[in-house]
């Protein structure tokens, strides 16, 4: 079928193979934008891999923020990173696939508002008048969330894991020569990890919208997803205190922030059906 016919064609309208053919336009767009940015990160090795090394040093932005905190507290133990580490590479390919890796990584990155928007056009012919007007914005919020968490993950969470990792020891005959996969694999993990995780308002939007979640369900369970919360803090970061913490708050406020975005759309839910009734 003539790909602009198939364009214009209403949503309700089309086959299943019909749709299957306008994913796959959606589907190659977005991997077609992914390839452009990896080219792009991949030209931009010097500085994307000066950051990315950067967290392990004593002069990395939230080193120094905590140290200078501590020190006006009247503690040193605030003093993270202050004994860089020297990473190794121990492939003959190694440093080349790492490039390659990375490229992928910060293409996918790069292009996750088009990627974004792409899945929106998707389904947006599926959603009614209504609806569309509610999922304005949806792609910038979405977007938003995603680059919020990654920043969070790596200027919080990733320092204080390097830190917790890189000066571990078992013994002191025991010395720790870090190898560059698995320090590039340690960053890019916990990065993706709260990337996701600071999507959870839009997932609990969707559920909302659907039923399968409401505020007071939310409310009730509250005790249990502060406990959830502690653990997947415990797991995402070293075991101190302070670091849990600083993952814990704002973890917590994206919970809180969840509810409120549940209890708006039962609002909105419960508003139409008085009206309609």
């Amino acid at each position: 079928m003539d790909k602009k016919k198939l364009k214009n064609k209403d949503a309700n309208d089309m086959t299943f193979l019909e749709h299957l053919e306008v994913l796959r336009g959606h589907l190659l767009r977005s991997i077609a934008s992914v390839g452009v940015f990896a080219v792009i990160a991949f030209l931009l090795k010097k500085i994307i891999f000066n950051v990315l090394l950067a967290p392990k040093e004593i002069d990395f932005f939230t080193n120094r923020m905590l140290c200078q905190f501590g020190h006006w507290v009247h503690t040193d133990k605030l003093c993270i990173n202050n004994l860089p580490f020297q990473l190794i590479n121990i492939e003959m390919a190694g440093q080349f696939r790492i490039h390659i890796t990375i490229a992928l990584y910060g293409g996918m990155i790069l292009a996750a508002p088009y990627i974004l928007w792409e899945l929106y056009r998707f389904i947006m012919p599926a959603l009614k008048n209504k609806e569309r007007k509610y999922s304005r914005g949806m792609v910038f919020y979405t977007t938003m969330l995603f680059m919020l968490g990654i920043l969070f993950g790596y200027f919080m969470i990733v320092p204080l894991t390097i830190n917790f990792l890189g000066s571990y020891s078992v013994s002191s005959v025991v010395l720790n020569q870090i190898n560059l996969k698995s320090y590039i694999g340690i960053i890019t993990s916990l990065v993706f990890a709260s990337g996701l995780i600071f999507e959870l308002p839009i997932l609990v939007y969707f559920l909302s919208k659907v039923g399968i979640i409401t505020p007071s369900f939310m409310r009730k369970y509250r005790k249990h997803a502060i406990i959830v919360i502690l653990l997947v803090a415990g797991i995402i970061t070293p075991p101190d205190i302070f670091s849990q913490i600083m993952v814990t708050i704002p973890m917590y406020l994206l919970f809180e922030a969840s509810i409120f975005v549940s209890a708006r759309i039962e609002k909105e839910r419960n508003a139409r059906e008085a009206a309609e009734g």
